[in-house]
């Protein structure tokens, strides 16, 4: 059998640290609203000179320097982004001449938040269908430049950043199943509605969201997919060493391990640190858990994301 490892991992935050404070000097807001409500203290905002695949390489070359890997060893690239460099290019093709990766398969997928999952999950089959050895999975956003930062119940939420993981060919299971949904009915509950058409902005650039609408949501699929990674697997909560979830919010996570019966000592959380950094937050949480030995060999890991359209998935790991 073929199966896919995770062999090593990367993340990248930008310099600034954007407060909770400083928000306070901006928005109708205070840094007790905004810990009680959503978990978060600070959050890193990109330079005007940085784009989505800057912050892609730096974490990039810190998870191919973790795995021992070269551009020369890399034969797929799939970067998860919601805020892409340009329109097109893809941002996984300016990543790849960045890196000097030459020949191979590159793409991006918008899962929003869900789409480190949705990546890593596409990597796993083309390991396991043999049509690759060393894939770069990438999860990188700049949020930054889609929020009103007017609007307190959105520009308060979201942080900039990048995370990497390399996923090697291997003969021992690594990632054990995948498992991805969607339901395009709920797309307008959490959106940037707009488009650009004749050079103008059609609609609004900004992010939009039902708050209370999406937190119900989340709980109950963000629930029901673990149980149906750990069935396909035979396991049973209590055989999860770390849950690794989307950084959206501090209710949905303890909410959402509460109701699996997850100790929060076993839940990886950088969001108070962070933010919500969409399509980033789980590399980058998994990078953390990983550097600091929280991680360990032969251990359980799951990882499960929820986004807009609405998306959601998990992948289940043994480490």
């Amino acid at each position: 059998m073929i199966y896919s490892r995770i062999v090593g991992t990367g993340s990248y935050l930008p310099e600034r640290i954007l407060t909770n404070h400083d928000l306070e000097r901006m928005v109708d807001t205070s840094d007790e609203w905004i810990r009680t409500r959503t978990g978060i203290a600070e959050r890193h905002i990109a330079a005007d000179n940085q784009m989505a695949s800057d912050l892609a390489l730096n974490a990039s070359r810190k998870a191919m320097e973790a795995a021992g890997v070269t551009a020369v060893d890399i034969d797929l690239i799939i970067v998860a982004t919601t805020t892409p460099d340009v329109i097109f290019p893809s941002t996984a093709c300016i990543l790849q001449d960045k890196l000097g990766v030459r020949g191979c398969p590159v793409f991006d997928v918008q899962a929003v938040c869900s789409g480190f999952v949705y990546a890593l999950a596409t990597a796993d089959m083309f390991i396991r269908a043999g049509k690759c050895r060393t894939a770069l999975v990438v999860g990188t956003e700049i949020y930054s430049r889609i929020l009103d930062w007017t609007d307190r119940s959105t520009c308060v939420l979201f942080g900039d950043g990048a995370g990497a993981v390399i996923l090697t060919r291997s003969d021992q299971p690594g990632i054990l199943s995948s498992h991805l949904h969607a339901d395009g009915s709920h797309s307008k509950i959490l959106a940037v509605p707009g488009s650009v058409c004749g050079g103008k902005v059609q609609g609004t650039p900004f992010v939009t969201m039902e708050g209370n609408t999406v937190f119900k949501f989340a709980i109950k699929v963000l629930e029901e997919v673990v149980y149906e990674a750990l069935a396909e697997n035979n396991l049973q909560v209590s055989d999860i060493d770390w849950l690794i979830p989307h950084q959206a919010n501090i209710r949905i996570i303890v909410s959402t391990a509460r109701k699996l019966g997850i100790p929060m000592e076993k839940v990886v959380v950088t969001l108070d640190r962070q933010g919500n950094t969409s399509a980033a937050s789980i590399p980058l949480a998994l990078d953390a858990a990983v550097r600091d030995g929280r991680i360990q060999s032969g251990q359980h890991v799951l990882l499960e994301g929820v986004g807009g359209g609405f998306t959601w998935g998990a992948v289940l790991i043994r480490w």
